[in-house]
């Protein structure tokens, strides 16, 4: 077996497969994206060898572990050399000690090549915070609630701009109805793991959209490092009419689970009050949904003022009035603004 960097061992997991071995519960919690959990032991079998570890010793837990393991060695043998690429596979632990050196053992026995991770998926996640930042091009589109950016967003990319999407690896969109129509949110740390995932395999000497968004996306949080990056980088804020931020929100929202809506806005009577909070409900369950709409974003743009004007002393902040047209049109304005103010823009980065 080779000892290998998280820098390596990412770059060769671009062609090789990665079996975690931990135990699937450190699996769930969070792990390299595509990797493929082969656990050691399971959690019930792990828990009982710490415990051992603790109050016998090493050399008692060792042989405890032996039993869980003897079992379960040809299957394990017998599927990684079906995964194996060239016969070639990578695998990690916690801290790259015993669990994944042991496993490695047992595929070189069955003729496998394998690398493995120094310092385990705790070297990995040090790796990350250290470079999850990396992005000197990176370019925040702002704007009031209602305004398009996500839409706006995917056209950017697929016009061939380069963007991250917040909001998708976080199942959110972050506001208080955010979570309603989405799937289950990752863990913080598997948000953060694939937020990374997208991170380094962009090209850093282009530029980066992304979506200005608070540090927590629902009960998710952004790495530090990487919040601190969007906070001292160029802030582009788009501006729109009412109306089109109006239909905007209508078109996005209007469709979604009825109960689950009308819980998110009872969720809001400390923000909004008993008596506006019963209006905007009274709206909704009677279909004014342009009505409901109207009447949140007094809400939203209230707060929305509060945090740009914070963000003011952090960001060069450069504005673009858009038309009531469609997110492409939006997509391509943007595109000809940075290509226009290059120079002054990157100039703040």
């Amino acid at each position: 077996m080779e000892l290998i960097s998280a820098e390596e061992f990412l770059v060769k997991s671009e062609k090789y497969p990665i079996i975690d071995v931990r135990s699937p519960g450190e699996f769930e919690e969070g792990h390299i994206p595509n990797a493929v959990n082969m656990s050691l032991f399971d959690n019930d079998e792990r828990a009982k060898v710490g415990t051992i570890y603790k109050r016998q010793g090493k050399d008692t837990a060792v042989l405890k572990g032996l039993e869980f393991v003897g079992p379960k060695m040809s299957v394990w043998a017998k599927r990684a050399k079906k995964m194996a690429v060239d016969n070639t596979i990578l695998i990690h632990c916690w801290r790259g000690g015993m669990r994944s050196q042991s496993m490695a053992w047992l595929f070189e026995k069955v003729g496998i090549k394998c690398y493995v991770l120094t310092g385990g998926y705790k070297a990995y996640r040090s790796h990350l915070l250290e470079h999850v930042d990396q992005l000197p091009k990176l370019i925040v589109l702002e704007g009031f609630s209602g305004s398009g950016k996500t839409d706006i967003l995917h056209h950017l990319e697929k016009s061939g701009s380069q963007i991250i999407d917040l909001e998708a690896l976080a199942s959110h969109r972050g506001s208080a109805f955010g979570g309603i129509g989405q799937k289950s949110q990752p863990s913080t740390q598997q948000f953060q793991n694939d937020l990374y995932q997208k991170v380094r395999l962009l090209d850093p000497s282009k530029p980066v959209w992304v979506e200005g968004e608070s540090k927590f996306i629902g009960r998710v949080f952004l790495p530090d490092p990487f919040w601190e990056r969007m906070n001292h980088c160029a802030l582009l804020v788009i501006e729109m009419t009412r109306e089109y931020r109006v239909k905007q929100l209508v078109k996005d929202y209007s469709r979604l689970d009825t109960d689950k809506m009308k819980g998110a806005i009872n969720n809001l009577v400390k923000r909004l009050g008993h008596q506006r909070k019963d209006h905007i409900l009274s709206c909704y369950e009677s279909g004014d949904f342009d009505v409901v709409a109207d009447l949140l974003l007094e809400y939203y743009d209230k707060t929305y003022e509060y945090s740009r004007d914070q963000m003011k002393d952090k960001k060069h902040v450069f504005t673009k009035v858009l038309p009531n047209t469609s997110s492409d049109d939006h997509a391509r304005i943007l595109i000809e603004e940075i290509e226009t103010n290059y120079d002054q823009i990157y100039g703040v980065c």
